[in-house]
């Protein structure tokens, strides 16, 4: 099963996992009880829970959803390595558009970072926009320690916690903080 809060995701996923049973909404949609052996977070969803209350929410549904011995598995970025500073406009990547085209993409900080939180702008060119398409969004960049607090406040603890899709461990200049967490 997958869930996102956004129809045009949602269009993507099905077209290339059809067998899947996607639902539009997010944790909060419906209520689970135990019925899923895994949760996973993924393209560091867990970033846009801004609000500690956010956060609360979405970690209290995932372990009602999880099953006992079942595992919650996402991503968030490291802080520590300090990512938004490498958002700039003379950073331009390119990536392949759905239609095969090619996009060009930028990111830009709109505004000082506030504590933990990190507004920015992601700009689009090419593929199927004919004009320029900008996208604004704050992120919350949590910490070890915070992410451990939050997830013990809501009955989950950090079994496995690395730094990087390799498994390495989780250091200041790691890009990563990624989390396997289980029930406590």
């Amino acid at each position: 099963m997958g869930l996102d809060p956004a129809a045009a995701m949602l269009v993507l996923a099905r077209r290339n996992a059809p067998r899947v049973e996607w639902l539009l909404g997010d944790l909060l949609t419906r209520e689970w009880r135990g019925e899923f052996e895994l949760v996973v977070m993924t393209e560091h969803a867990f970033q846009v829970l801004v609000s500690d209350e956010e956060v609360r929410l979405a970690l209290r549904a995932v372990r009602a959803a999880l099953a006992d011995g079942g595992r919650f598995v996402f991503e968030t970025r490291n802080p520590a390595a300090r990512p938004w500073e490498r958002w700039t406009p003379e950073r331009v990547y390119e990536i392949t558009g759905p239609d095969g085209a090619p996009v060009l993409v930028w990111h830009e900080v709109d505004q000082p970072v506030l504590g933990d939180r990190v507004t920015f702008t992601e700009t689009f060119e090419g593929g199927p926009w004919r004009r320029t398409a900008i996208s604004r969004t704050t992120l919350r960049f949590l910490d070890t320690g915070d992410l451990s607090r939050f997830l013990s406040e809501e009955g989950l603890r950090i079994v496995e916690q690395y730094g990087d899709w390799g498994r390495g461990p989780c250091t200041p200049a790691s890009p990563e903080i990624i989390v396997v967490a289980r029930p406590a």
